[in-house]
């Protein structure tokens, strides 16, 4: 139960750190996905037809994507690349968000086997100077909030 007088603020988004077991990615810049949902499953009881039950299904789990400037690590590349010649390697991985100060963990999803389903390099532009950006998609079986 909250205290009466003492403000909670809510955590911010953007201080927050990705693991994947056994790669020490340092930084990302964006991380999307974090979600699940349930089917819904609609019976009636015998005898009564006038109301029908809603029963909960199979849960699925929203694919996670992270995005982050492209440096000469390959790690991240060499997982997916693993999967493309057909030899899948599931890792377990965390999500955390920490308070302002960088110090104290605030939140955390961990997720479950997960492995990567796309990757993708941002547009090149002669004309441009954005920053080059890879985006790695990660389908996995399970986000529970530690």
């Amino acid at each position: 139960m909250a205290q009466t007088g003492v403000r909670v603020d809510p955590y911010r988004s953007f201080n927050f750190l990705v693991e994947l077991d056994g790669i020490a990615h340092a930084s990302f810049s964006e991380c999307s996905g974090l979600g699940s949902s349930t089917e819904v499953i609609e019976s009636r009881e015998g005898g009564d037809n006038t109301v029908t039950r809603k029963l909960p299904g199979k849960t699925s789990f929203t694919d996670i994507s992270l995005k982050w400037g492209s440096t000469s690590s390959t790690e991240l590349w060499q997982w997916r690349q693993a999967i493309v010649d057909g030899d899948v390697q599931r890792k377990n991985g965390s999500i955390v968000v920490y308070d302002l100060s960088n110090r104290a963990e605030v939140a955390r999803w961990n997720f479950h086997r997960a492995w990567p389903t796309r990757w993708e390099g941002s547009a090149l532009n002669a004309r441009g100077a954005d920053l080059l950006v890879e985006t790695l998609v990660l389908a996995h079986e399970g986000l529970v909030r530690a």
